[in-house]
This record gives C-alpha cells, sequence and structure tokens, in this order.
C-alpha cells in the first residue's frame, strides 16, 4: 500500500470523534513548527511564522505569514464533523435490557448503523481543583449495538420503512444488571468528575483499502475527512506563495454551519481580520486579493443507479478532483474560480470532472456557501466522489486522495493577483 494511504488510513482510524479530528490535526500542526495562539490574548506575528488556533476543541484556524508584503490571503475550508448518534447525558433506559437514548445529529442514512458494534467518544467536561477541564474520551470498545427487528416480526421491512428516533435507534448496552454502570465508565475514561458531555457512538469497523486493485479505500466519515487529509497535506507541503496561506476546519455543517465554530459564525472572519491588523494591513485591500477552496465530498455515480447523476456529467472515483457548481450557488463555483482551480490542478499534472445534480433533485449547500456570508471573496467548491455519502462507512477512490494532496500542494504554492479581469497566477 502506497505510504501516503496508509498514513491516511491512520488518520481515519484516529478520528473516532469531531474532537478527536481537530486534535489529530493540531498534533501535526505543532509537529511541523506552528504556534498555537490565544483568542483570548493579542497577537504578535512574523514574517515567516506558522500559527494556528483552535475553537471548541472541533475546529481550527491555521495560516502561515509569507516572508513579503502578502498580497491576500489563500484559503481552504473544509469540515471535521460527520452524521451520528449523539449520545444523550444521562442517557440510560432501563427495564428488560439497558439501553442508550440518542439522537440524530446530522442527516444520517440509519440503516447501515444496525447490528455492528459501537463504542463511545468525544468530548467531557471535568471538574478539577482549578475550574473546568475539557477532555477528550475514547472507550476503544465494543460496547453497544443497534439491533434489528427480525424480517419474521415486520415482513414489509424490505418495501419500505419509517424509522421512530424515539424508539428504532435506541442503542443496546446489556442486561438489566449493568444499569447505572457506563456513567462510572465514562468517569474512569475521562479522569475525573464529568459535568457535561459531548459523546458520539462510533463505528469500529478500521478504514480499508480494496478492490481488484485496491483502488477503493473505504472508512467512516469520509465526508469530509477525505477532503481535511487533502487540504491539511497541501497547506502543509504548499510553499512559495505570496499570500496569506489559510486552512479552515469547521464544525456544525452537517447541522447547518451555524455555530461559535462553524462556516457561518465569525470564526475565520474573525481571525483574517486580527492577522491583518497583527500585520499592520489594510484588511479590505486583503481580502480584494483573496480566494478560497471550499472541499466537501462529491456524488460518483452510482453503479446500481446511475440515473440519479446529472446525465451530462456523471463523475467517477479515481478520476480526478470534482468541480461542483450550482444555480442556486449552494456551490460557489462560477466561471472565473472554475477556471482559476481547474488551472492549478492543469499545472500539477491532476485530472478534474465537473459535477451538476440531476434538474430535479436538490443537492446540498457546502461550507463555502455559508463562509460567503461573512468573507466574501471568490471561491470555487470542489470535492472528491464518493459513495454512500452519510453513511456510517463511506467509500472514494485511493488516487483521488493522491490527487487532492497535489492540487492543494500547488494551491498553496501560488501566488494569485487580480487584474480587474481575470488573475495572473505565480
Amino acid at each position: 500500500m502506497n505510504q501516503q494511504i496508509r498514513a491516511f488510513c491512520d488518520f481515519l482510524d484516529q478520528a473516532k470523534s469531531f474532537y478527536h479530528v481537530a486534535e489529530n490535526a493540531a498534533d501535526m500542526l505543532l509537529a511541523q513548527g506552528f504556534v498555537r495562539l490565544d483568542e483570548s490574548q493579542p497577537w504578535t506575528l512574523e514574517a515567516g511564522g506558522k500559527y494556528f488556533i483552535d475553537r471548541n476543541s472541533s475546529s481550527l484556524v491555521a495560516f502561515c505569514v509569507p516572508e513579503g508584503v502578502p498580497t491576500g490571503y489563500l484559503m481552504s475550508a473544509c469540515h471535521s464533523d460527520r452524521p451520528a448518534f449523539m449520545v444523550k447525558e444521562n442517557g440510560e433506559l432501563t427495564g428488560r435490557y439497558t439501553r442508550l437514548a440518542t439522537e440524530r445529529y446530522g442527516g444520517m442514512l440509519v440503516y447501515p448503523w444496525l447490528d455492528r458494534p459501537l463504542s463511545i467518544a468525544g468530548r467531557v467536561l471535568v471538574e478539577t481543583d482549578s475550574g473546568i477541564e475539557s477532555r477528550l474520551i475514547d472507550l476503544d470498545r465494543d460496547i453497544a449495538m443497534i439491533p434489528s427487528v427480525a424480517i419474521h416480526m415486520n415482513r414489509t421491512v424490505n418495501e419500505g420503512f419509517k424509522w421512530d428516533p424515539a424508539v428504532d435507534t435506541m442503542a443496546l448496552l446489556g442486561s438489566k444488571d449493568v444499569a447505572g454502570k457506563l456513567p462510572a465508565l465514562l468517569e474512569q475514561a475521562a479522569g475525573g468528575k464529568i459535568l457535561s458531555q459531548d459523546l458520539y457512538l462510533y463505528v469500529r469497523e478500521k478504514a480499508r483499502v480494496w478492490g481488484l486493485e485496491e483502488e477503493y479505500v473505504s472508512a467512516p466519515g469520509l465526508d469530509d475527512l477525505h477532503c481535511v487529509w487533502g487540504c491539511l497535506q497541501g497547506f502543509l507541503r504548499g510553499q512559495g506563495s505570496s499570500a496569506v496561506t489559510v486552512l479552515a476546519i469547521f464544525d456544525s455543517e452537517e447541522v447547518g454551519c451555524n455555530s461559535p465554530q462553524g462556516a457561518d459564525g465569525t470564526l475565520l472572519s474573525g481571525t483574517l481580520a486580527r492577522i491583518s491588523r497583527s500585520l499592520g494591513l489594510d484588511h479590505d485591500c486583503m481580502l480584494s486579493g483573496s480566494f478560497m477552496v471550499s472541499a466537501d465530498n462529491a456524488h460518483a455515480i452510482h453503479p446500481n443507479h446511475p440515473e440519479l447523476c446529472d446525465p451530462g456529467h456523471p463523475v467517477e472515483m479515481n478520476a480526478g478532483i470534482v468541480v461542483k457548481f450550482s444555480a442556486t450557488q449552494n456551490y460557489t463555483s462560477d466561471g472565473l474560480s472554475a477556471a482559476v482551480f481547474r488551472k492549478i490542478c492543469d499545472k500539477a499534472g491532476v485530472p478534474t470532472q465537473t459535477f451538476y445534480n440531476r434538474a430535479d433533485l436538490k443537492g446540498g449547500a457546502t461550507l463555502g456557501h455559508f463562509s460567503l456570508n461573512h468573507v466574501s471573496v471568490p471561491s470555487v467548491d470542489i470535492g472528491l466522489a464518493q459513495l454512500a455519502m452519510h453513511s456510517s462507512y463511506e467509500t472514494a477512490g485511493v488516487n483521488d486522495t493522491l490527487y487532492l494532496e497535489q492540487a492543494m500542494t500547488a494551491y498553496y504554492g501560488t501566488t494569485l493577483r487580480p487584474n480587474g479581469k481575470g488573475y495572473v497566477m505565480e
């Protein structure tokens, strides 16, 4: 297996929750010499400096300051979260069995979660002598399962089924004799008294590379950890741009981006404004020379249902980076931004594809769509083609993983200078 693909699979296996994604990304930045900044303190930034901030333990913004006078901001944005079952506080349900009350986070495919071992991971807030401390936990064991009803008791299930989220998706923990044991297990993992929690069930299946020629990769959360990985790798490797290069990893995309750590908040816009002030730059001028790549995966043509794709624009796994368009602007690409990104990919030797939703099927909005409410710069929406989006286990192309790393490395090494009619690219 390719060394980069192996590293990607390791990254996926460590991503037990949104919080673990942000922590792993922060560790990678620190290992590359980035300095963690405190949002509550003044910043002193230097030419050639590498910095990042994190918020809510689930989002981060990293940036590199060039040696000369910056020409603008060269940004990419992706998201750490994925649809999952949130574990309710005090959620044990007792009776003949001990069950766990859950609530759906994001627009998920429910049925793939059933009949497979699940564990619990996320963030807890722990009481300490000095106050309240946020800690990540991962029980890292097969502890729960959401059981199906036997077909003998629901003969029409394969003809269509409407889920009752208050009944059908409660997770089985054990017999009635284990009631009350989960809170103690969580506090043992947290190392202290838990005051509150942000915990989620996760699928225990590891990332796998498969296919007759090992051309596919499957894992939980490829939407959008695939783009997190590719953008992060490109950001760490890209060199030579005269812009302030920026990587934003947002939380809350799957529930509308509307949170302090989401794309529809002020995390990115506030950070950019602080960078401009700290460097003594005119912020409006900086934005006028800026560009954003909104990176969120795309729908591959389905092997069994090709009719669900726009007939003129099917996109395939392992056929290149997908540039996404929408007349409603739910995808931010337009002719200019798409041309810029395609040119960068062309120079990097990376193929691209074009995606439109079928005209009678409504697609989703991406984080770029929401980011532009606060940071109004030219933006292109891209992604990698995948199957089973919003399932508990998703599939995409191995080659596309490498394509995105290669393209984003080239992107972060580019200087874009707007000239009124387009861009001069250096």
